[in-house]
């Protein structure tokens, strides 16, 4: 899966989770702020977005405000050599 392919699927997830269209979730959108996210919406994403890549989003997630954060906090998971 390229990175492309890998920030499309998180946008996906996203939209679906909070109700919005994929125009709305770009990478400058922050959760609270612009797309309406409260604390259950962030865990929901969270949770989807572990079960989809198969990985463990730490404690570390509260860095994780905006949906480019998401993408590059994934993507650093898939591939931590860089």
């Amino acid at each position: 899966m390229s990175n492309d392919d890998i920030a499309l699927r998180i946008r996906e997830i996203i939209a679906d989770r909070l109700g919005r269209s994929l125009d709305e979730v770009v990478e400058s959108a922050r959760f609270v702020d612009d797309l309406g996210a409260d604390s259950l919406d962030q865990t929901e994403v969270v949770m989807a977005l572990e079960e989809e890549f198969n990985v463990q989003v730490d404690d570390d997630a509260t860095s994780i405000v905006t949906v480019g954060d998401a993408i590059n906090y994934i993507k650093n998971r898939l591939n931590p050599e860089g």
